[in-house]
């Protein structure tokens, strides 16, 4: 079971990620909405698409930009669309 942590918070917990570059990409459903808050930071990369940024916050604390996703990803990373990933502090567990 995968677990992303932050600030002593389960932001996301699953046995079905997907592992790309290194990330692990939660399911969309796997991701506890509450403690991500949309981003206008996006990002290109030339065989995903266009990443969309979110700001984490839990407990009145805030990491900024610290989880992304693709919503509209190219052919080749369609298995990630909407999955979420996680860095900038964020424990990530497998």
């Amino acid at each position: 079971m995968a677990k992303a942590i932050w600030n002593d918070q389960v932001i996301a917990e699953s046995d079905q990620v997907e592992l790309v570059e290194g990330n692990v990409y939660f399911p969309p459903d796997a991701v506890k909405r509450e403690f991500l808050k949309p981003s206008g930071t996006s990002t290109h990369c030339p065989w995903k698409g266009d990443a969309s940024y979110f700001t984490l916050i839990v407990d009145g604390k805030e990491n900024a930009d610290a989880a992304w996703h693709y919503p509209a990803p190219f052919d080749k990373a369609a298995h990630i669309k909407d999955h979420v990933a996680f860095w900038k502090g964020v424990v990530v567990e497998q």
